[in-house]
Protein backbone atom coordinates (compact mmCIF):
# COMPACT_ATOMS: atom_id res chain seq x y z
CA UNK A 1 0.00 0.00 0.00
CA UNK A 2 2.82 2.38 0.99
CA UNK A 3 4.44 1.70 -2.54
CA UNK A 4 1.43 2.44 -4.61
CA UNK A 5 0.99 5.98 -2.12
CA UNK A 6 4.90 6.35 -3.09
CA UNK A 7 4.31 5.96 -6.40
CA UNK A 8 1.23 7.65 -7.02
CA UNK A 9 2.71 11.04 -5.50
CA UNK A 10 5.69 10.57 -7.55
CA UNK A 11 3.35 10.85 -10.65
CA UNK A 12 1.48 13.70 -9.00
CA UNK A 13 4.98 15.49 -8.40
CA UNK A 14 5.15 15.25 -12.66
CA UNK A 15 1.69 16.86 -12.91
CA UNK A 16 2.50 20.30 -11.22
CA UNK A 17 -0.22 22.28 -11.78
CA UNK A 18 -1.96 24.97 -9.88
CA UNK A 19 -5.10 27.45 -9.75
CA UNK A 20 -5.39 30.59 -10.90
CA UNK A 21 -7.37 32.94 -8.41
CA UNK A 22 -4.99 32.53 -5.67
CA UNK A 23 -5.00 33.76 -1.70
CA UNK A 24 -3.55 36.14 -0.28
CA UNK A 25 -0.84 36.03 -3.24
CA UNK A 26 -0.48 32.27 -2.86
CA UNK A 27 -1.01 30.19 -5.56
CA UNK A 28 -2.96 27.11 -4.17
CA UNK A 29 -2.26 23.43 -5.37
CA UNK A 30 -5.59 22.18 -7.79
CA UNK A 31 -7.96 19.44 -6.22
CA UNK A 32 -6.50 16.52 -7.57
CA UNK A 33 -8.45 12.95 -7.70
CA UNK A 34 -6.93 9.78 -7.81
CA UNK A 35 -9.04 6.69 -9.04
CA UNK A 36 -7.90 3.16 -9.18
CA UNK A 37 -9.53 -0.08 -10.98
CA UNK A 38 -8.67 -3.37 -11.05
CA UNK A 39 -7.63 -4.48 -15.29
CA UNK A 40 -7.93 -7.76 -16.15
CA UNK A 41 -7.69 -9.32 -20.12
CA UNK A 42 -7.10 -12.85 -21.09
CA UNK A 43 -5.09 -13.89 -24.41
CA UNK A 44 -5.78 -17.56 -25.83
CA UNK A 45 -6.12 -18.81 -29.49
CA UNK A 46 -9.30 -17.50 -29.95
CA UNK A 47 -8.63 -14.05 -28.67
CA UNK A 48 -5.15 -13.18 -29.67
CA UNK A 49 -4.93 -9.86 -28.96
CA UNK A 50 -6.66 -6.99 -26.71
CA UNK A 51 -6.65 -3.76 -26.71
CA UNK A 52 -7.12 -1.12 -23.94
CA UNK A 53 -8.13 2.58 -24.78
CA UNK A 54 -9.78 5.31 -23.26
CA UNK A 55 -11.78 8.19 -24.82
CA UNK A 56 -9.50 10.93 -26.27
CA UNK A 57 -11.74 13.51 -24.87
CA UNK A 58 -11.12 12.96 -21.63
CA UNK A 59 -9.02 15.40 -19.77
CA UNK A 60 -7.63 13.06 -16.72
CA UNK A 61 -4.33 11.59 -16.80
CA UNK A 62 -4.85 7.55 -17.26
CA UNK A 63 -1.94 5.18 -16.62
CA UNK A 64 -2.11 1.22 -16.89
CA UNK A 65 -0.33 -0.55 -14.40
CA UNK A 66 0.60 -3.99 -14.76
CA UNK A 67 0.97 -6.53 -12.08
CA UNK A 68 1.08 -9.95 -13.14
CA UNK A 69 0.78 -12.28 -16.52
CA UNK A 70 0.16 -15.99 -15.99
CA UNK A 71 -1.19 -18.96 -17.65
CA UNK A 72 -4.45 -20.58 -16.60
CA UNK A 73 -6.25 -23.51 -16.42
CA UNK A 74 -5.93 -25.49 -19.60
CA UNK A 75 -2.99 -24.19 -20.48
CA UNK A 76 0.00 -26.54 -22.65
CA UNK A 77 3.70 -26.80 -21.87
CA UNK A 78 4.43 -24.56 -24.90
CA UNK A 79 5.77 -21.00 -24.86
CA UNK A 80 3.59 -18.45 -24.80
CA UNK A 81 4.80 -14.98 -26.02
CA UNK A 82 2.91 -11.82 -25.18
CA UNK A 83 3.73 -8.59 -27.33
CA UNK A 84 3.35 -5.18 -25.90
CA UNK A 85 2.29 -2.86 -28.55
CA UNK A 86 2.28 0.83 -26.80
CA UNK A 87 3.69 4.46 -27.47
CA UNK A 88 8.10 5.59 -26.23
CA UNK A 89 8.48 8.82 -25.14
CA UNK A 90 8.82 10.01 -28.79
CA UNK A 91 4.84 9.01 -29.18
CA UNK A 92 6.04 6.55 -31.73
CA UNK A 93 4.38 2.76 -31.69
CA UNK A 94 6.91 0.11 -30.49
CA UNK A 95 6.18 -3.84 -30.11
CA UNK A 96 8.32 -5.66 -26.90
CA UNK A 97 8.07 -8.57 -26.04
CA UNK A 98 7.15 -9.15 -21.98
CA UNK A 99 7.01 -12.28 -21.11
CA UNK A 100 7.66 -16.07 -21.93
CA UNK A 101 5.65 -18.43 -20.47
CA UNK A 102 5.78 -22.37 -20.17
CA UNK A 103 4.00 -24.56 -18.06
CA UNK A 104 6.60 -26.67 -17.11
CA UNK A 105 9.31 -23.95 -16.05
CA UNK A 106 7.71 -20.42 -15.88
CA UNK A 107 3.88 -20.32 -15.53
CA UNK A 108 3.88 -16.72 -14.10
CA UNK A 109 5.73 -13.66 -14.11
CA UNK A 110 5.00 -10.36 -12.09
CA UNK A 111 5.63 -7.04 -13.52
CA UNK A 112 5.95 -5.03 -10.42
CA UNK A 113 3.38 -2.31 -11.58
CA UNK A 114 5.20 -1.78 -14.74
CA UNK A 115 3.59 1.11 -15.80
CA UNK A 116 2.12 1.68 -19.24
CA UNK A 117 0.52 5.17 -20.88
CA UNK A 118 -2.93 4.09 -23.26
CA UNK A 119 -3.54 2.86 -26.02
CA UNK A 120 -2.08 -0.52 -24.76
CA UNK A 121 -2.30 -3.00 -27.26
CA UNK A 122 -1.56 -7.27 -25.89
CA UNK A 123 -0.88 -9.83 -28.59
CA UNK A 124 -0.14 -13.14 -27.99
CA UNK A 125 2.35 -13.85 -30.54
CA UNK A 126 2.86 -17.22 -30.17
CA UNK A 127 1.55 -20.15 -28.14
CA UNK A 128 -2.22 -21.13 -27.36
CA UNK A 129 -2.57 -19.71 -23.59
CA UNK A 130 -4.62 -18.87 -22.05
CA UNK A 131 -2.70 -16.15 -20.92
CA UNK A 132 -3.97 -13.34 -17.95
CA UNK A 133 -2.45 -10.51 -18.08
CA UNK A 134 -3.83 -8.52 -14.62
CA UNK A 135 -3.35 -4.86 -13.62
CA UNK A 136 -4.47 -0.89 -12.60
CA UNK A 137 -6.19 1.50 -14.21
CA UNK A 138 -5.46 4.59 -12.45
CA UNK A 139 -6.78 7.63 -13.35
CA UNK A 140 -5.35 11.43 -11.70
CA UNK A 141 -7.72 14.26 -12.45
CA UNK A 142 -6.59 17.44 -11.68
CA UNK A 143 -9.80 19.82 -11.55
CA UNK A 144 -9.56 23.45 -12.10
CA UNK A 145 -12.92 24.29 -11.21
CA UNK A 146 -13.34 26.19 -7.51
CA UNK A 147 -16.48 24.99 -5.90
CA UNK A 148 -18.82 27.21 -4.22
CA UNK A 149 -17.55 27.17 -1.10
CA UNK A 150 -14.23 27.36 -1.84
CA UNK A 151 -14.88 30.35 -3.52
CA UNK A 152 -17.03 31.74 -0.13
CA UNK A 153 -14.13 30.67 2.14
CA UNK A 154 -11.94 32.93 -0.27
CA UNK A 155 -14.19 35.70 0.21
CA UNK A 156 -14.22 35.27 3.85
CA UNK A 157 -10.73 35.15 4.34
CA UNK A 158 -10.16 38.29 2.14
CA UNK A 159 -12.62 39.95 4.00
CA UNK A 160 -10.89 39.10 7.48
CA UNK A 161 -7.39 40.32 6.57
CA UNK A 162 -9.55 43.89 5.18
CA UNK A 163 -11.21 43.92 8.28
CA UNK A 164 -8.04 43.68 10.90
CA UNK A 165 -6.76 47.07 11.63
CA UNK A 166 -3.14 47.80 11.01
CA UNK A 167 -0.37 47.64 13.60
CA UNK A 168 0.68 50.95 14.90
CA UNK A 169 3.68 51.48 16.78
CA UNK A 170 2.78 52.88 20.27
CA UNK A 171 2.94 56.54 21.25
CA UNK A 172 5.62 57.22 24.07
CA UNK A 173 4.17 59.68 27.08
CA UNK A 174 6.31 62.32 28.42
CA UNK A 175 5.79 64.47 31.40
CA UNK A 176 5.60 61.76 33.82
CA UNK A 177 7.73 62.02 37.14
Amino acid sequence: MAASASGALAFLSQETRVRAGSVGGFRTPAPVTMDSFFFGCELSGHTRSFTFKVEEEDDAEHVLALTMLCLTEGAKDECNVVEVVARNHDHQEIAVPVANLKLSCQPMLSLDDFQLQPPVTFHLKSGSGPVRITGRHQIVTVSNDVSEEEESEEEASEEEEAALCPIVPAKKQRGRP
